[in-house]
């Protein structure tokens, strides 16, 4: 597959001999067996031309052609003519020789983004060879592309025009403490080498250099440093650093003909401004094993690769070796194990800033050829587990490698997506930015003990060194999105506090609403609600007690106790309230009667309070109003309603005098005339003081003082 072409592997993968064959099948054979798939596609399709299918022999022969046509399309990263050749050697029954046809064509048409096609493909590969673990995977990716296009993460992608050109370009990574270059490999002409590589049909991989300027503009690129010892006439692609900058790791890949040679890991130490001559990793059992893609660890002692050493998972697969400093050797690799790899192919390791593996794979779950994945870091044995594929934007239905994280927002990675420069599908360096996650907030501010909010309050917002105001309009609302220069009011770790300014006509609340942002990954809504307490009358939930008489009421209908809960809610979130509590008579009986019932009532609550909810007798005072302060309710559509509608519904306030109650006295309205009677029938608390305190050793088992 093309992560084959990017490492340069030139491995054999099964070759059809025939006796007598003309000699333009046998160099077009030996081309694509020596792994020179751009001079072996044009010689392949030349000699498909020129056979003529007389016989059965003939036709195998070119159905033969075909599938190695396709494959060397496919490794020159021309798809299109891939699945035109693929089909040619199904359409001649290449499968029954090799069923993998219709698993390679089935990669292909998905890379293209022709999910119907690819279904069908690897369904008849699957009834070939059943239970093919790499086929059935493939088809549950497939089946879960559609919900990564749907869910698109917040990242947002860029080509890098200015250091991309219409060659090769892959593999950006960091290249100095600063930052600011960035050494990338590609196939732009350079002077190290001359020609172009068979196996592609480009010129030779280079290691180049771009620099940032003082404005975040990319300077032209240059071959890296050294470039005599570095870049030599063979192909160096990927490259790394340690974390200090001294030690620099280099996938090369030397290239002979009729050769199947692997690519090597070298490594090259700083000697002062320059780099020394690297030196070969020797990992390899035998020259035609590939390793390369080196991703070392901090120090520069361990570092993870990828291989198709033996012994892996399948495919390529990722491995890691540790250096012995006494003798000077890399220990035999290790492979990362199934948590990692897969039947599929892994490759391009990079490190995250916080220790996570990035790597890319077409055998995990993802979109089409290669997806790039995120590992987390298990402690410090060399282990990572629970791959997630980075979604879209950073992947698409092309092949995506090679992430190299600048910071926790930005850097860099290779695609051959659409977009790219080049018109051959070769890729391109991209970047991304993760944007800050959005945040807004909304302050509610409402009066304690009724349904109202509250127009006119200054809101106070404290956070990051900074404070900004708002007042509550007529909802009693206020919200902060974006400044007008549109930088946001709310920022990404930050901390903040909410209180509302003294205003009129009610007490100074010490609340203080709290939220941060620390550590959120997504954009998030603040709603914060906060009450003021008006210097009226508080309106308890319903307190009621039969005629005549003051003990609480508990029936199917109330259970008045559960009303008072309220006042212990409401002590509890201010610690200095002391409150008064006002109990009200309807208007029958004398005055003087109704006076000390309601005083009666009025002490059933704060006895309550006190004996059963545990409260500081000092902070309630008991008083019993009588008759003399009838409720006002409201009648909305023909109903009595103790609260006034918020919703724009049209209401008339109504004075619950004796006078008012009586129409509705006699038989047939008795039940509204109970009723209203018992909606004077309340208790109601009015604040006294915000600021209470107990004294130090006060007796707190005093008398509750009645008024």
């Amino acid at each position: 597959m093309k992560l084959k072409t990017l490492l340069v592997v030139t491995f054999f993968i099964g070759s059809w001999i025939a006796l007598a064959q003309p000699s333009y099948v046998v160099n077009a054979k030996s081309a694509f067996t020596n792994g020179e798939y751009f001079e072996a596609a044009e010689q392949l399709t030349s000699a498909y031309q020129k056979v003529s299918p007389r016989n059965a022999r003939a036709r195998d022969l070119k159905a033969e052609l075909a599938f190695k046509a396709g494959y060397s399309y496919e490794m020159i990263f021309n798809d299109a003519e891939a699945e035109n050749w693929y089909q040619r050697a199904i359409d001649l029954r290449y499968y029954k020789q090799e069923p993998d046809v219709h698993f390679r064509i089935a990669n292909v048409q998905r890379r293209m983004g022709n999910y119907e096609k690819a279904k069908e493909n690897y369904q008849r590969f699957l009834e070939l060879v059943p239970e093919d673990p790499k086929a059935e995977r493939a088809i549950e990716a497939m089946q879960k592309a559609g919900f990564f296009k749907d869910n698109r993460t917040r990242y947002t992608v860029r080509n890098e025009r200015k250091i991309n050109t219409e060659n090769f370009e892959m593999s950006p990574v960091i290249a100095d403490r600063r930052g600011n270059v960035v050494a990338f490999g590609s196939t732009r002409k350079a002077k190290t080498s001359s020609g172009k590589d068979p196996i592609i049909g480009e010129p030779y991989f280079n290691i180049w250099q771009a620099e940032k300027d003082r404005s975040g503009n990319w300077t032209e690129p240059v071959l890296f440093m050294d470039a005599d010892s570095l870049n030599t006439e063979y192909n160096e692609g990927t490259v790394a650093f340690d974390e200090g900058y001294r030690k620099m790791f280099i996938t090369r890949c030397p290239h002979q003909k009729k050769q199947n040679l692997g690519c090597q890991i070298w490594i090259s130490e700083r000697r002062g401004r320059n780099w020394g001559v690297p030196q070969r990793v020797m990992l390899q059992p035998h020259d035609s094993i590939s390793i390369g893609h080196p991703c070392p660890m901090p120090d520069g002692n361990s570092m993870v690769f990828a291989s198709d050493l033996p012994g892996g998972q399948g495919g390529m697969d990722l491995w890691y070796s540790t250096f012995d400093r006494r003798s000077s050797t890399w220990s035999e690799p290790v492979n990362l194990g199934p948590e990692v790899n897969t039947p599929g192919d892994e490759l391009f390791p990079t490190l995250a800033l916080n220790g996570d593996l990035f790597f890319a794979s077409n055998g995990h779950i993802g979109l089409g050829g290669l997806d790039i994945f995120k590992a987390i870091r298990q402690g410090d044995n060399m282990r990572w587990i629970e791959p997630e594929n980075m979604g879209t934007p950073i992947n698409s239905d092309a092949d995506d490698y090679h992430l190299t994280e600048v910071d926790k927002r930005n850097g860099y990675f290779t695609s051959t997506r659409k977009g790219s420069l080049g018109t051959r599908g070769l890729g391109d360096i991209w970047s991304y930015e993760l944007p800050p996650n959005l945040f807004t907030l909304k302050v509610y501010v409402n009066e304690i003990g009724s349904p109202d909010r509250i127009p006119g309050a200054t809101i106070q917002v404290n956070g990051g060194g900074e404070t900004f105001t708002g007042v509550t309009n007529a909802e009693g609302v206020f919200f902060w999105d974006k400044k007008v220069d549109g930088n946001r009011f709310i920022n990404e770790e930050t901390s903040y506090e909410v209180r509302i300014l003294p205003l009129e006509g009610y007490h100074e609340s010490s609340d203080v609403g709290k939220f941060s942002t620390i550590g959120l990954e997504y954009d998030q809504d603040f709603i914060i609600e906060i009450p003021l307490l008006a210097k009226t009358p508080i309106v308890l939930p319903e307190v009621r007690y039969a005629l005549a008489r003051w003990e609480l009421l508990i029936d199917e209908t109330i259970n008045s106790k559960d009303s008072l809960n309220f006042v212990v809610d409401l002590l509890e979130e201010y610690p200095g309230m002391k409150l008064k509590l006002m109990s009200h008579t309807d208007s029958r009986g004398t005055a003087q009667s109704n006076k000390v019932l309601a005083e009666k009532r009025a002490q059933s609550c704060v006895d309550y309070l006190v004996k059963e909810r545990g409260v500081d007798p000092r902070r309630l005072v008991a008083e019993g109003r009588g008759e003399d302060d009838p409720r006002t309710i409201f009648k909305v559509e023909g109903d009595y309603r103790v609260k006034r509608p918020t919703d724009g519904t049209p209401y008339e306030e109504i004075l619950l005098s004796e006078a008012y109650i009586n129409q509705y006295k006699g038989k047939d309205n008795n039940i509204m005339f109970e009723r209203l009677h018992q909606y004077n029938r309340r208790t109601e608390a009015e604040v006294l003081r915000m600021d209470w305190e107990p004294e130090e050793g006060e007796d707190q088992s005093e008398d509750v003082e009645i008024e």
